[in-house]
């Protein structure tokens, strides 16, 4: 009776129009994929980075810019998970003359991103697993808020690189995730995903807190002693890389930054 009973879930899941053979060409994508409980569902992965232990084994179809379309094509998906950045604008074109289903990702905030968890769900099979997800992913988030709220936000430079000096725009998911904490992005109103800044804009616009994404990056600041983050100790270092990957699991980093950056509350 098994092998029937899985034959007969496997026509079902094909009539609701559930994919069975699933390409990720993120990281992140492939994160939301093992959260929802499909990762049984991959075929092969974009590589960026060390893999989930759950799909260590899993055929490469290259890596961030570098899409081997051919490697692709042989594992014969029905559905391409794409975060655009993930693969140039000339690859993305060949894709659409594929004509293979597509579903594209890029939330450029949390509520976006808890949406395009639940719609995963529904593309995936596991809509049921898609919805319990988001629900819990916007009631953490709420309470986050919550509990960090501020009349007045911190004000909050958020260091990538220093050579250049690169930050985050107003448009990209870590400048909302700052909103939770009850702070506010001081390049908030920049459009690129990551602007190159100056210096002398940093001093400027002097920021309450400078949250740089490695512990390296923070010493340097230190020669500025007139800003405000110098003046009152707050260099800090991003305390969860997960802040960087719009998964599920951005609920958990979001929440160290607001304790890093705002212990008191």
């Amino acid at each position: 009776m098994r092998p029937l009973i899985a034959c007969l879930l496997l026509l079902i899941a094909c009539q609701a129009g559930a994919a069975q053979r699933v390409v990720s060409l993120a990281p992140s994508l492939t994160e939301i994929v093992i959260e929802l409980d499909a990762a049984d569902l991959l075929v092969g992965v974009l590589d960026g980075g060390p893999r989930p232990e759950k799909v260590v084994g899993l055929p490469s179809v290259g890596r961030y810019g570098q899409l081997d379309i051919e490697r692709l094509l042989s594992l014969q998906p029905d559905l391409l998970l794409l975060w655009p950045g993930s693969v140039s604008a000339a690859q993305r074109d060949q894709l659409k003359r594929l004509n293979i289903p597509t579903y594209t990702a890029e939330p450029h905030t949390l509520i976006e991103l808890a949406d395009q968890i639940e719609q995963m769900g529904e593309r995936l099979g596991r809509a049921d697993r898609g919805q319990q997800a988001a629900k819990d992913f916007r009631q953490r988030l709420a309470g986050l808020r919550e509990r960090y709220r501020r009349d007045v936000p911190l004000t909050v430079f958020y260091q990538v690189w220093d050579q250049p000096l690169y930050t985050v725009g107003g448009g990209q998911i870590i400048s909302d995730a700052l909103t939770v904490c009850g702070a506010r992005n001081v390049f908030e109103d920049l459009t690129l995903p990551a602007p190159q800044v100056s210096i002398e804009s940093v001093l400027q616009r002097d920021p309450d807190v400078i949250l740089a994404s490695d512990a390296a990056l923070l010493p340097g600041w230190k020669t500025w002693s007139q800003l405000k983050a110098v003046k009152a100790g707050r260099l800090f270092a991003v305390p969860d890389k997960g802040l960087e990957r719009a998964s599920g699991q951005m609920g958990d980093a979001v929440a160290k930054v607001c304790g890093v950056i705002a212990p008191e509350r």
